[in-house]
């Protein structure tokens, strides 16, 4: 890669394990006034002197060749600093490493393309004269044409300049502090010319890098994040530190592989403005939600903008939520994340260098660095940070139906009681706004929804449950005392404010409208009493968090929005709309912890920690919230769909990229609308997302209003036995689907999982989206185009056997055509797992009492391994208080154990029935269970299957064969 400046000796500080520094020789600055606003204007690539500055360059290269050659031969290679490699082709290997230019050297013309960082990113045709005013480079990539949205920039930042350089770093006692300063001033107002950088070697895998204003408090993200006390003993990073211009290069220490490498782009640190641009070791990027695309994120000039939105899922449009973290895959299996913890309108720019730039608006820069080193660990040490996600409850893993239009209560009843005629699995019924009287929240309306009490005791009688929608603004032009949580509120001071301190009015369904301040804790107290109130009429079990971006049908507010630097900011991120306040509050509304221009894409998250703390308080049991916008740490409180998708194939493709990208955000209870929630959906469409939605972590079907119905028992009887086998099939594995929920808690595992995260050395899994596995053994290959039979799936080097009949699959890492006709999902099972099934039922309450069917994945030495966790399915930190039992099995030389590791009445209920061994290589001539004979069977595809056990899963027990 080009460096803007090439570290030499005396610019670099090295610090590894053992936290020595060596002392930098001082250089001389040369100081501007401080006052200036704008960098002196400076010629840049002047045409005109071309030919004569071209022989001066060559000789200057010359010359400078030779020392450099001489000193090198003359030099311990030890002595020499970080060198960022050179930009690749595009048909290089991202590892290619090769030494850049020196920064004095390097004229506009020697940047690559690759490796050109955006001078001017605002949404403008750029000029030479808008360019060159900010002293940048300017070449027009392609003669006549306009510069397209993302692409190589035409404007870019040369090789000199300026920006921060690092004065006194000093040792603290978690690693380093160091004050940045500048003496010339940048484009941006109100540009911060000292700044100070802390590094802090928080554990051995993570490393947190924070840059603040010193002078200046500034607004930083309010969740809860460990405070480390000791410094890191043994990291697995190492840390430099480029002088003058300040560069931070964090390498892995194993290989040396640079993680960070801040020198290839000057910094940037306004109010309003903050920039900071690193390479990046690897094309392989993952996360940076949300937005919809495939799981690998493209990296040819692509712009991720963060800034939640209230907008139909697609490409290249900042979406409900914000999480500006990523995973990257490195050359030989490795794997690394990187955070920042920064809640204001950004873009993220991901450039095929490669490189990304971290563009935002406001806060601070507050990065972690994860080191793996494998993807899992990431994703672990990501999650010590933001929180792991709760326990859902056991009926949450049930089946979801909904629909926008059911126009009535009993219309509801019925679709529930058609549900049970077919015998089709149902765990949950929902409504969206129509049960609300004229939209109104907390409210039914009276007439249409009269029998709604009814229906839900109904549910609750056939061990179902009920959720219903919730949307954050509240009615404010019902007459004062007929609208008690509207005058409550008022009241309680608990609304967001416009900027002269009055109730900031916008309009959502029930029309106009005042919005809750969830930062504020009397808020969340108003809420609590008012779902309380409810509760008391409609005996509700979860609740769905809609529309809260916060979404407004107007552009701020009814009065509209001041004029202001909040509103329209000196550099505005490619936000839909164009406009911070574009269907949502104006930025420079007051809560309670901050301006809305800070808080905005929290909104989503302060709601949802709200409900789930009066859910708990109300029904005394484990909370059940769905959220459509989310943030960092959101898995806490809430599970989250991936919104208002169409009825079309492509989205049941990308619910995929989806669910697998919310995975690794620490977000496992994820899932889209089942047939899509807008359009009309066909057959073979329903079929096919519903044999897909089974696998779905959260699995709900909804659908907008006036369209088709597109519940199961809406469709023929072949394709409604379909859908009901799918969703058996799905309520069979719920042992291990809860298991696996269990460890996502508990450790920050993911529950649905990219194949690349069990096998990361095998690169072809990189890119695959169109499977994925639940844990690290079952693996999901489902249809995902029309008019098909068969389906093409990417089976990565071990053995395989089909779940439903044993029958093995020994792959070197081959891609394998499968049939699939239209009442068939293929699923396999990874050699070496002891996967907990269970005999189905239409209802998880009845389910999860019935007896477990152990299928053993064998390995070829005839091992396997698997676990089984399991409570109530409904108190609230059963795990914590050790109110759970957890069953180890192992399979070893013809032997399976069961182990007891922790023991509770609730496993007492439950008997292992069945217990099926795929690849026994040789028919037994007996089997034995806890020493006694028992009669079993045995298939030529190699399956030994023992059956009527009636063994307490709370007893240790022994099965062998010989």
């Amino acid at each position: 890669m080009v460096s803007y400046k090439l570290l030499t000796p005396e610019d670099v500080y090295f610090s590894g394990g053992s936290g020595s520094v060596e002392e930098p020789l001082e250089e001389p600055v040369e100081e501007k006034p401080a006052n200036s606003p704008l960098l002196e204007k400076k010629t840049v690539c002047s045409a005109s002197t071309s030919f004569i500055a071209l022989g001066a360059f060559l000789l200057v290269v010359c010359v400078v060749w030779v020392i450099g050659t001489v000193f090198w031969l003359r030099s311990p290679s030890g002595q020499f600093p970080h060198r960022p490699p050179s930009p690749a082709s595009g048909s290089a290997s991202a590892s290619t490493v090769v030494s850049a230019p020196s920064r004095e050297g390097l004229a506009c013309s020697g940047v690559p393309e690759n490796w050109r960082f955006d001078c001017y990113p605002e949404k403008v045709v750029v000029t030479r004269e808008l360019c060159e005013a900010r002293n940048c480079c300017f070449i027009q990539v392609s003669s006549g044409k306009k510069p397209i949205k993302d692409g190589v920039p035409w404007c870019f930042y040369p090789p000199n300049f300026p920006t921060y350089w690092l004065d006194a770093l000093n040792d603290t006692d978690l690693g380093f502090t160091a004050q940045l300063k500048k003496s010339e001033k940048t484009y941006y107002p109100k540009d911060v010319e000292t700044i100070q950088l802390d590094v802090l070697y928080e554990t051995d895998s993570r490393l947190r890098v924070k840059i603040t204003d010193p002078s200046y408090p500034r607004f930083e993200v309010p969740i809860s994040v460990p405070n480390a006390t000791q410094k890191a003993s043994s990291p697995l990073y190492t840390v430099e530190f480029s002088k003058k211009p300040f560069g931070l290069i964090v390498k892995r220490t194993s290989t040396g592989t640079v993680i960070i490498n801040t020198t290839v782009a000057p910094v940037f640190y306004a109010d309003q403005f903050l920039q900071l641009s690193t390479s990046l070791p690897t094309r392989y990027v993952y996360g940076l939600g949300e937005h919809r695309s495939t799981f690998l994120h493209d990296i040819e000039w692509n712009t991720l903008t963060m800034w939640a939105r209230d907008v139909a899922p697609m490409e290249k449009t900042n979406l409900y939520g914000v999480h500006p973290f990523y995973l990257g895959m490195e050359q030989g299996g490795s794997a690394h994340g990187v955070f920042l913890l920064n809640s204001n309108a950004m873009d993220v720019v991901l450039q095929p260098a490669p490189a990304i730039t971290w563009r935002t608006i406001g806060g601070i820069l507050d990065i972690y660095i994860f080191l793996g080193p494998d993807p899992s660990s990431v994703i672990q040490q990501y999650l010590q940070v933001v929180g792991s996600p709760a326990m859902p409850p056991y009926w949450a893993l049930g089946y979801h139906l909904c629909r926008w239009g059911y126009n009535s209560s009993d219309n509801t009843w019925e679709m529930v009681r058609t549900m049970r005629k077919y015998g089709i699995p149902q765990d949950v019924q929902w409504n969206d706004i129509d049960y609300m009287d004229r939209s109104m929240d907390f409210t039914m309306d009276p007439q249409n929804f009269a029998t709604l009490p009814e229906m839900v005791k109904d549910l609750h009688s056939h061990g179902q449950k009920y959720v219903m929608i919730l949307d954050p603004g509240i009615s404010s032009t019902q007459q004062p005392g007929t609208y008690w949580p509207y005058d409550d509120g008022l009241k309680r001071g608990i609304f967001i404010n416009d900027s002269s301190g009055q109730t900031l009015i916008g309009k959502v369904w029930p029309g106009l409208t005042a919005f809750p301040d969830f930062s504020s804790q009397e808020t969340h107290r108003w809420w609590y009493d008012n779902l309380q109130r409810f509760h008391d009429k409609v005996q509700f079990d979860g609740l769905w968090i809609d529309m809260n971006e916060p979404s407004n049908f107007l552009d701020g507010s009814l009065k509209g929005c001041p004029s202001n630097d909040l509103e329209n900011p000196p550099y505005t991120p490619g936000v839909l709309g164009g406009s911070l306040r574009a269907k949502t509050l104006c930025a420079s509304a007051l809560q309670k912890t901050s301006v809305h221009y800070n808080m905005h894409s929290l909104y989503g998250l302060l709601e949802a920690k709200a409900s789930s703390s009066a859910l708990k308080m109300i029904l005394g049991k484990r909370p059940f919230v769905i959220s459509r916008s989310t943030f960092p740490s959101q898995g806490l409180y809430s599970g989250h769909w991936l919104g208002d998708n169409r009825s079309q194939w492509t989205d049941l493709y990308t619910s995929i990229s989806g669910m697998l990208t919310f995975n690794i955000l620490g977000i496992p209870l994820i899932g889209a609308d089942i047939c899509g929630f807008g359009g009309t959906t066909t057959e073979e469409m329903c079929v096919r997302w519903t044999q897909l939605g089974a696998f779905y972590p959260f699995t709900r079907n909804h659908n907008s209003i006036n369209e088709k119905a597109q519940d199961p028992s809406a469709f023929s009887p072949s394709a409604r036995t379909a859908m009901q086998e799918a969703l058996l099939l799905r309520y069979s594995l719920f042992p291990l689907l809860y298991t696996l929920f269990h460890h996502a808690h508990l450790e920050g595992h993911t529950v649905a999982r990219p194949l690349l995260f069990e096998f990361p050395n095998d690169e072809k899994t990189y890119s695959i989206d169109r499977q994925f596995l639940w844990g690290r053994s079952l693996l999901v290959t489902p249809v995902l185009d029309p008019g098909v039979s068969y389906v093409v799936g990417y089976f990565p080097k071990a053995l395989w056997y089909d779940f439903f009949t044993g029958n093995s699959l020994r792959s070197q890492g081959e891609t394998v055509k499968l049939q699939a006709p239209l009442d068939k999902i293929n699923v396999h099972l990874r050699e070496g797992a002891v996967i907990p099934t269970q005999r189905p039922n239409t209802t998880l309450w009845v389910s999860s009492g019935q007896p477990l069917h152990l299928i053993c994945s064998l390995t070829d030495e005839g091992t396997a391994a698997g676990d089984l966790f399991w409570d109530d399915g409904e108190t609230i930190d059963t795990y914590e208080t050790d109110q759970y039992a957890y069953i180890v099995f192992h399979v070893a030389k013809n032997v399976m154990t069961s182990q007891v590791l922790h023991d509770n009445v609730e496993a007492t209920f439950i008997t292992v029935e069945t217990v099926s061994f795929y690849g026994v290589k040789e028919e037994p001539s007996n089997v034995t269970v806890n020493s006694q004979d028992v009669p079993f069977t045995y298939k030529g595809n190699q399956v030994l299957t023992v059956t009527d056990l009636g063994l307490n899963l709370s007893q240790n027990f022994t099965i062998s064969w010989a």
